[in-house]
Formats: C-alpha cells, sequence, structure tokens
C-alpha cells in the first residue's frame, strides 16, 4: 500500500516541488490551495493526486478537505504544513494591521488548523500515529529587515513543532520543522535582483533550488516514526544567515 501525504499550499512554489517529489515516489499525495487550477496543474493527471481545493484559514474547509483524503485513502501518514505568505518589508509602524492580520492568519492560524486536524485523524486512526512536518523558516531563528509579521509568525511555528512533539508522544505522532533559506521560487526570484540588508545596502543574495528542499522533506516524511527529525535547516550555502546583520 502507498504511503500517503497531504501538502498545503501545494499549488506553486515549494509546495508543488515537493508534491512532484513524492508522487514521482509513489506516495498517494493530498494537495491544498486555495486555486483549483493551480492544483491541477501540480497533480498533472496522476492518479494517485487527490486535488483539495481549501482555505486553510477556514477550519471547515480544512476538516472537509482532510475528510474527503481519509475517505479516500483510509489512513494518512504525513503532513507538510507548508502554506505561507510575507510582506514587502518595511518598519513596524508602516505595517497595515489588516496585513498582519492575514499573516498571522495563513502562516500561523492555518497551520495550527491544519495540524489539528491532522494530530485528530492521526490519533483515532489504526494503525496510530503519523508524522506532521512544518514549513518554519531561516526566520524562525533570526529576522529580515522589515519583517516583523512574518518573523513572528514563523517564530510561533518552532512553539507548534515543539508543542505537537510533545503533545504527540503518546499517540505516535512525530513532528519535525524544516527551516528554509532562500529555495528559488518565485516568491525568492527577487533575491536574484537585489534584497535590504540590515546595514541598508541592498544586495544579491545566494540561493538554491527548490528540488533540495523537496529531497530534504521527503527523507523527513519517509523516516520511521520511532526517528525523528526535530530541526532541519536547508539552505543556500552563501545566503545571509551565519551572522546576518
Amino acid at each position: 500500500m502507498s504511503k500517503t501525504i497531504i501538502i498545503t499550499g501545494a499549488g506553486s512554489g515549494i509546495g508543488r516541488a515537493c508534491a512532484e517529489t513524492f508522487l514521482a515516489d509513489g506516495w498517494r499525495v493530498g494537495l491544498i490551495g486555495r486555486r483549483a487550477g493551480a492544483l491541477e496543474e501540480t497533480a498533472a493527471g496522476d492518479q494517485n493526486a487527490l486535488v483539495l481545493p481549501c482555505d486553510v484559514t477556514d477550519e471547515a474547509q480544512v476538516d472537509a478537505a482532510f475528510d474527503k483524503a481519509m475517505e479516500a485513502w483510509g489512513h494518512l501518514d504525513a503532513v507538510f504544513n507548508n502554506a505561507g505568505v510575507s510582506l514587502a518589508g518595511a518598519p513596524i509602524d508602516e505595517i497595515a494591521v489588516d496585513d498582519w492580520r492575514r499573516v498571522i492568519d495563513i502562516n500561523l492560524n492555518g497551520a495550527f488548523l491544519v495540524a489539528r486536524a491532522a494530530f485528530g485523524r492521526m490519533r483515532h486512526q489504526s494503525p496510530q500515529g503519523g508524522r506532521i512536518i512544518n514549513n518554519g523558516s531561516i526566520s524562525a531563528h533570526v529576522p529580515r529587515w522589515g519583517s516583523v509579521a512574518y518573523t513572528a509568525s514563523k517564530h510561533a511555528i518552532t512553539g507548534l513543532t515543539r508543542t505537537i512533539s510533545l503533545d504527540g508522544r503518546p499517540f505516535n505522532i512525530a513532528c519535525g520543522q524544516i527551516d528554509i533559506g532562500n529555495a528559488l521560487t518565485e516568491m525568492a526570484r527577487k533575491m536574484t535582483t537585489g534584497m535590504p540588508q540590515a546595514d541598508g545596502s541592498i544586495a544579491v543574495e545566494a540561493v538554491m533550488d527548490v528540488s533540495h528542499v523537496a529531497s530534504s522533506v521527503r527523507y523527513m516524511a519517509g523516516l520511521p516514526l520511532e526517528a525523528n527529525v526535530q530541526f532541519m535547516t536547508v539552505m543556500a550555502t552563501n545566503m545571509p544567515f551565519i551572522g546576518r546583520g
């Protein structure tokens, strides 16, 4: 029986790259995202792809998507909690409150709702257990200039990961986090033309191919439940992280 995974934010970027990697490896993959057309493009007609249009900030939609996956598969092995957004860099007093709320709603509340849905089904299925992988960020450790909403949300993801990892022990549910730096997706393409630095300069930053993220997530997901990658950082070697600022 093929293993199963649900991936959020699967319509583009890191989510799409990961979905394609798991499908190529024979997994059954649930594709969550707001744009059905983009999810269909990711699925590319693969019979192991299950398209699940869903807004991760909507509890009812999240539960319905997970119910549909469980009806199709009967068992859930893993979830990659990946959906997220960012804002243009600005000091905190220039961040609109509505923009702050949108980032927190998607990056944190959405991650909570997806993890909650996954945990409940993994806890009550037979055999019991599964794995939740949260997408943190280099910003879960250190901020970029002008990134208060994104950085706050990603620091919170670390707390989410640690708590789920602890609470999941009695139920054979493992939880880990992958912190990604400068994977070349459309969201990160601006790094190749210049990004604001802590000293006020603008500099081109090193990037890496997104396939390295996909292979890392695949490694984490493929471990037996007796082993867990608690935290993994995968990043462009020469990006500003060690010594950022």
